[in-house]
């Protein structure tokens, strides 16, 4: 498989990361429009209106769980073991972030974000227990 195969998704997963990002920012760019004081607002803290504050947390989510991606992914390629295995299972949880953003930024129910999310941590789960056999049985 080229490296491109695998990385087309990080770019992807990437490009989640900005968009979140970018809507994160025109939420806050509307709370201070509508007359929110920005010296009641600090980091972190609940003082941003809620969807302000849902797309915070969900940019956060995106450097949780993304990290251990994004490091198998290097760890692939620098081994060079990519596989089409690789390559359908980073898709697939990529997929699963997509869902998690637009349910955690539109209405945001717990239930359909927890599957979204554990389903994607299971994915991911896989490809490291396959990558860890790859490279403990064959030394690759």
């Amino acid at each position: 498989m080229s490296v491109s195969s695998l990385l087309l998704p990080v770019f992807v997963q990437v490009g989640l990361t900005f968009f979140v990002l970018l809507r994160m920012a025109a939420l806050r760019q509307k709370a201070f429009r509508s007359g929110v004081n920005p010296r009641d607002i600090a980091m972190r803290e609940d003082n941003w209106p809620k969807p302000a504050l849902q797309a915070a947390n969900c940019y956060l989510n995106e450097f949780e769980l993304p990290v251990l991606f994004y490091a198998l992914v290097a760890f692939i390629l620098i081994t060079s073991t990519n596989s089409l295995i690789f390559v359908l299972l980073a898709w697939i949880f990529v997929l699963t972030r997509i869902v998690r953003a637009y349910v955690h930024l539109g209405s945001n129910v717990v239930q359909m974000r927890g599957l979204s999310f554990g389903l994607g941590a299971l994915v991911l789960i896989v490809m490291w227990v396959i990558f860890a056999l790859r490279i403990l049985v064959t030394g690759a």
